[in-house]
């Protein structure tokens, strides 16, 4: 790599990590976000199949799993699709036709406490409230914040 382009990756980086270092969510769309969210979820909450956890997650399952379920210390394989109210897709690993393998803990605490009810094989949809995804703060461009998400998750196995 010449001097020039090591320059320039580097003047890239420092942009890219100030950009998201120094910029604040803008209040009026946290505030809109957080009560459209939270019409949508009070509505969701009373369509049939729809449960909702103590925590405020709510789900639905789309296809039933068999057998053992993942503890919060689990790594998973998952295929999923993530959404925002307005059906805008933030990131899929069916789009990118590879599932994604992580340890549950360490995902936003609406996967952490979802994943953990689906058996292996099981495909729920989640309606994720901003305190159990990325809140106040959002994440990047593709998720405001105060951003209600709609995630639907295909438990493939348990490590």
């Amino acid at each position: 790599m010449g001097k020039t382009q090591l320059v320039i990756l580097v003047v890239s980086i420092i942009l890219f990590i100030g950009y998201f270092m120094f910029t604040k969510p803008d209040p009026e769309l946290a505030d809109n976000n957080k009560q459209t969210g939270e019409a949508f979820l009070a509505e969701n909450a009373g369509k049939e199949g729809v449960i909702t956890t103590a925590s405020g997650l709510q789900y639905m399952i789309l296809k039933a799993g068999e057998g053992n379920k993942p503890t919060a210390s689990s790594n998973v394989t998952v295929h999923y699709q993530g959404t925002t109210l307005d059906g805008k897709e933030f990131d899929s690993s069916y789009s990118r036709n590879a599932p994604a393998t992580f340890p549950l803990n360490r995902v936003i605490a609406g996967w952490t406490e979802g994943v953990q009810l689906m058996p292996i094989g099981a495909k729920y949809r989640f309606f994720i409230h901003p305190d159990l995804g990325y809140g106040a703060k959002g994440a990047g461009a593709a998720i405001g914040p105060n951003e209600t998400l709609i995630f639907d998750v295909e438990l493939l196995s348990i490590q």
